[in-house]
């Protein structure tokens, strides 16, 4: 049998391969260039150019672009009107920022289980975590598969929740043939380098309802205005402008405008390599009885932005520590996506306890996320599944 190289064997490759890494191109390199010799670079036309180019791609009435995917988020929780003694539903298999929303405007997040085949949050389990003072509810699209959009939004319009969508994995996905950003009250995308789509940062939150749009504008930059309309003093010139309510400077960059609406020209070709990838992956380990392969529902034509290896421990000898220690030495280099954000100690000072989601915490303690980008060669997938399947055959029970 081969050994691992944790075990002394030779490693499958002599360079690593890394879990992700951004992709960019001449076209994207003069998109920024432009942007340094123009005239603006910040609050300039290029702003405006995305939004516009993020309304055409989703099919949603309005976008405001920010500073990064987090910022999304608060302002999206702002817009919602949530604050003190309000609850927020989420997941706990997210990055922070998903329930962190939620303590950012003085309101409680609470957590709901994870379906126990596609890791998406589950309605069933959304449902029986509303109370009097739910808000809203924040929909991770786990790996960029869409959530249970429908059941969500029955669920919500029957209580009078308001559904925000962290679409930050998913920008390109399709549910139900129809784009995500234009179906959930509000949606919000991240373009951190890891993601389909990078700015460097940058983030934005699209959605169908006007109200929530200007609240939105006014929530990116500090409050303020120069609409005439929301003034509650007399203008005293062309130069005037008024704060009005509690905001941030949460805006973006030109800079990172320009690479953005650069990068979404390659979206189609990027969500097609990642498909090819998750295919051979889900080929290569649907093979193999010590692997659990995550299932998609039917409505999502996924762009998938993270591939999540999961181990069955019934069949292996090891746990997934020492899977990812071999992995390493092997020259794959995993990461794990995510730690259950109540585990985190910030969240058990506020009253936290392990128990609250039994299907996200087995999850977490049998999954790590494989390489996953647009540069991968055929080889370097390869490389992967060969990792993959010595470690398996090697500490099967």
């Amino acid at each position: 049998m081969n050994k691992p190289a944790i075990e002394g064997g030779t490693p499958v490759r002599k360079n690593k391969i890394y879990y992700g890494h951004q992709y960019l191109d001449q076209a994207d390199y003069d998109a920024v260039v432009d942007v340094l010799k123009s005239d603006y670079l910040t609050c300039g036309p290029k702003i405006g150019e995305l939004e516009e180019k993020l309304c055409k791609l989703t099919g949603a009435k309005y976008a405001v672009v920010c500073s990064n995917g987090t910022a999304a988020l608060h302002m999206a929780a702002m817009a919602a009107g949530l604050g003190k003694d309000d609850e927020l539903i989420t997941t706990p298999i997210t990055f922070a920022a998903s329930a962190n929303c939620a303590l950012y405007v003085g309101a409680r997040p609470v957590f709901a289980d994870i379906n126990n085949e596609t890791y998406n949050i589950d309605p069933k389990s959304v449902e029986s975590k509303i109370t009097a003072n739910t808000k809203a509810v924040v929909a991770v699209d786990y790996t960029g598969q869409a959530v249970e959009l429908e059941p969500l939004k029955e669920i919500c319009k029957k209580h009078g929740l308001v559904l925000i969508e962290d679409a930050a994995h998913a920008i390109g996905t399709l549910y139900d043939n129809k784009p995500v950003g234009s179906i959930a009250d509000m949606t919000t995308f991240s373009f951190h380098p890891v993601k389909t789509i990078t700015g460097g940062e940058g983030g934005a939150v699209l959605t169908n309802n006007e109200e929530y749009y200007k609240k939105l504008l006014l929530a990116r930059s500090h409050g303020i205005t120069r609409d005439t309309s929301l003034f509650e003093h007399e203008c005293d010139g062309p130069w005037y402008y008024e704060q009005v309510s509690m905001g941030y400077n949460y805006r973006l960059t030109d800079i990172q405008a320009g690479l953005i609406i650069s990068q979404l020209d390659k979206l189609q070709m990027f969500k097609e390599r990642r498909k090819q990838i998750v295919n051979m992956y889900n080929e290569a380990f649907s093979k193999m009885d010590t692997i659990i392969v995550q299932k998609e529902i039917p409505q999502s034509d996924t762009a998938r932005h993270l591939y999540i290896l999961r181990i069955d421990p019934e069949r292996l000898k090891i746990d997934r520590k020492r899977f990812f220690e071999a992995m390493a030495a092997e020259n794959v280099i995993c990461n794990v996506h995510y730690i259950p954000v109540y585990y985190f100690p910030y969240y058990e000072k506020l009253g936290y306890k392990k128990g609250l989601c039994p299907n996200a915490e087995k999850l977490y303690d049998e999954m790590l996320s494989l390489p996953l980008y647009y540069g991968m060669s055929d080889e370097d997938v390869q490389s992967v599944i060969d990792a993959v399947k010595k470690i398996s055959d090697y500490y099967k029970k």
